[in-house]
């Protein structure tokens, strides 16, 4: 576990030094240029340093192991991390917005663009290297934090390289006013990313089912079994909590079968399924496949017994299918 906690907190301490780097590169530029362009582009990269610090924080927590009190481990933490991340986005958002709208009022001439330029290029280009490393870091881990990190940086890059945009169009129109119009709609940006952030975060916090590719391969397994073995499987239920993954099933064998060969069957199947999914935690029910009682699918609003099947017919949409999911 110490391992693995060195391993992702590295990638959190990554962030925080690029997030420094880039705040002082930015404000430089704007110092130099006067503009509330690169001053929004500063001001976002000030979110990701706290994004940053708050995401070691949760790191931390999320690697330790089960105890007593969370028997389902700590992995939900990371959650806590994308939302403080999202609402720290709208924050910076609604300044950015502030100090384009007296800009318009006010409006300046900007100079010194080249030099403001090239220091603005240089942060945006330590931003996109940190992103692509964090991407890579966050889909090897599983981890929420470092993909939700690696999406904040990479606004960030797709905002600096608007903001110059903006910044020469601005010098070679002479038009002032197009410096704040710009600030603006990077506002409206990074609230839209922000959002995005805290609407991911909820559906993790509201035990979100496994995306629809592992689905696919879970139900392959258990069709597998159900040619090869001769069983029946319902009830499948599943919940993403960050990286980690749950799965629980009803498995429905023979009923003259021994208690040692219904153990053995889950036992082995419990072991491919964690092959294909890592970081999973499965839990699965033996039921004898002749009791009438397993055409009963507990707990799921959307779905109702079949007389003489074993399986669930949706009251929602209609469909029938043998995995009530």
């Amino acid at each position: 576990m110490k391992t693995k906690e060195r391993n992702l907190t590295r990638f959190a301490w990554l962030s925080i030094a690029a997030a420094i780097a880039t705040i002082a590169l930015k404000t430089g530029a704007y110092a130099v240029t006067g503009s509330v362009g690169l001053l929004s582009d500063a001001a976002e990269s000030v979110v990701n340093l706290a994004a940053g610090v708050v995401a070691l924080l949760m790191l931390r927590i999320a690697v330790r192991p089960a105890d007593e009190d969370h028997p389902y481990g700590h992995d939900k933490a990371e959650y806590f991390s994308s939302v403080f991340e999202g609402v720290m986005i709208v924050v910076a958002a609604v300044a950015i917005g502030i100090a384009a709208l007296r800009r318009w009022i006010h409006p300046q001439p900007l100079i010194d663009i080249a030099s403001g330029l090239t220091i603005s290029m240089i942060a945006t280009a330590i931003n996109f290297a940190v992103a692509r490393v964090l991407f890579r870091a966050g889909k090897e881990h599983n981890s929420i934090t470092l993909t939700a990190d690696a999406h904040h940086l990479m606004t960030d890059v797709w905002t600096s390289l608007g903001v110059l945009a903006g910044v020469i169009a601005t010098k070679l129109t002479g038009w002032e006013r197009l410096d704040p119009i710009l600030a603006m709609a990077v506002a409206i940006n990074i609230i839209r990313s922000g959002f995005r952030l805290v609407q991911h975060s909820v559906l993790g916090f509201m035990d979100t089912s496994l995306p629809a590719s592992e689905l696919a391969i879970l139900r392959k397994i258990l069709d597998q079994y159900r040619e090869s073995n001769g069983i029946e499987y319902h009830a499948l239920r599943t919940r993403s909590a960050a990286s980690r993954r749950f799965v629980s099933v009803h498995i429905l064998v023979p009923g003259h079968w021994t208690v040692q060969q219904g153990h053995d069957l889950l036992e082995k199947l419990e072991g491919d399924v964690r092959a294909k999914l890592q970081r999973l935690t499965i839990t699965t029910h033996l039921e004898p496949v002749e009791d009438p009682a397993v055409d009963r699918v507990v707990d799921h609003p959307f779905c109702r017994p079949l007389p003489h099947d074993i399986g669930c017919r949706c009251a929602h949409t209609g469909s029938q299918s043998r995995v009530a999911a």
